[in-house]
């Protein structure tokens, strides 16, 4: 349900809106109208508004990024002019049937866990809305400020916090502070409820567990991708309170390094004042609490270096279940593979290719038509022709010792030129009178 205290979101921006939005008044007027009592009705005009509502909720959820909304936040937000859509409450209804939208009571009902165990308090609800959703299930049009999840967009972000974990520094150990956990994740979960539903949507996939140890709530993260995460056992607490004295200690040093430093320009002050004794005892300060630094970081590394041990048994452990897993397979797969079977395999391949060589021999010296060829007698009867061939001379004419063309001047070829066009002229004139003659004797 929408907490009065939350503040609610104003309008939805221009933007997030589609275009017939301020343009089209007589669609906007049928899509703020309210559905029909039954589908069969006018199913085309139903699915119709149907698609538009539910296309533009789940955009807008996944816009801003928030898996939680209601009724009423939705109202608001596509408040058009003074209306607000009548059928909203169908949509939402409808959007629960097909598993994209989920009461956030059924939700934490759904999943395995004692989760009241580590003090979810937000989560507490009234019992008579309790009972309402639990037995008018998702045929019931969701109240005006009944908390509803969208539920793929919580999946992706319950993924995202998951490998934000595992690229953080957090993943040496699978134990994990809840605090500090819910500080790497603020620039996902922009509340803590937001937060809790996200642990819980993990929790639902076995990737995570969380209980309470020392008044304090720690996490376990599943190792791997794909794996499934066991129960905090002795060795994880062990671990977890190794990781918190290790805290302590670092804190310590700090604290008493910023102390010691203190001292030494206390010291130096009293020297510049002429209060020796003063400056003695603020060195002896700083003397003391150098040997406790020295102390607690000779403890800090021992303590380290268990941590370090551990980390590097786990990282041990889990080559070797690899490695385990690798040799399964591998019999697996060897299972019917001997080396009697493999020799003779090799033999019956070797066989086979032998046989294939043989058929190729076959198939080249085949003859065709009956005719077999000697190659050695083709080679000598070629011999024989070229050495016929260069026994016999060739009968060609004489080299000419005189040029073809005699030279002639220009002055002789222009008058051979001229005496030739002179005798075409001559034979052209003829050519034409003989013909006007004939005509003449004709009249």
């Amino acid at each position: 349900m929408c907490s009065p205290a939350e503040t609610l979101p104003g309008p939805a921006p221009e933007g997030d809106l589609p275009p017939e939005w301020e343009s089209d008044e007589e669609r906007m007027a049928f899509l703020f109208s309210a559905f029909k009592q039954s589908r069969e009705v006018n199913s085309t005009e139903w699915d119709s508004k149907m698609g538009f509502w539910a296309e533009l909720v789940l955009g807008r959820g996944r816009r801003r990024g928030a898996v939680r909304t209601c009724l009423r936040e939705l109202q608001q937000a596509f408040q058009r002019r003074g209306s607000v859509p009548l059928g909203l409450g169908t949509v939402l209804r409808e959007l629960l049937r097909r598993g994209k939208l989920q009461r956030e009571s059924d939700f934490i009902a759904s999943v395995d866990c004692s989760w009241i165990s580590w003090g979810v308090g937000i989560f507490i609800l009234k019992p008579l809305k309790w009972t309402l959703s639990s037995v008018l299930g998702d045929s019931k049009v969701p109240e005006e400020e009944e908390v509803l999840i969208f539920v793929e967009l919580l999946q992706e972000k319950a993924e995202e916090v998951y490998r934000l974990y595992q690229n953080s520094a957090l993943s040496s150990h699978p134990v994990v502070v809840l605090s500090e956990l819910r500080s790497l994740c603020a620039s996902i979960c922009p509340d803590e409820r937001t937060f809790y539903l996200l642990l819980l949507q993990l929790q639902k996939e076995k990737r995570v567990t969380v209980m309470e140890q020392n008044r304090e709530k720690i996490v376990k993260f599943a190792r791997g991708l794909h794996a499934k995460v066991s129960p905090v056992n002795d060795v994880d607490i062990g671990v977890y309170q190794l990781m918190q004295s290790e805290q302590l200690l670092s804190q310590k040093v700090e604290s008493l390094s910023q102390e010691a430093e203190r001292c030494k320009e206390d010291a130096r002050g009293a020297c510049r004042a002429g209060k020796k004794q003063l400056a003695l005892r603020y060195l002896k300060s700083k003397r003391r609490t150098e040997r406790r630094i020295e102390e607690l970081l000779s403890k800090l590394d021992a303590v380290q270096g268990i941590l370090d041990r551990i980390y590097a048994s786990q990282t041990d452990q889990m080559v070797f279940n690899a490695y385990q897993a690798g040799v399964g397979a591998l019999k697996l797969s060897m299972k019917d593979v001997t080396v009697e079977k493999t020799e003779n395999l090799v033999d019956q391949i070797q066989e086979l290719c032998d046989t294939q060589d043989e058929v190729v021999q076959a198939l080249a010296g085949m003859s065709i038509n009956g005719l077999e060829v000697d190659s050695e007698e083709l080679e000598k009867e070629l011999d024989s022709l070229l050495q016929d061939s260069t026994k016999e001379p060739l009968d060609l004419p004489p080299v000419p010792q005189k040029p073809l063309f005699p030279s002639i001047s220009d002055t002789e070829l222009e008058a051979e030129l001229e005496k030739k066009d002179g005798g075409l002229a001559q034979k052209t004139a003829s050519t034409y009178s003989e013909p006007k003659r004939a005509l003449g004797l004709g009249l």
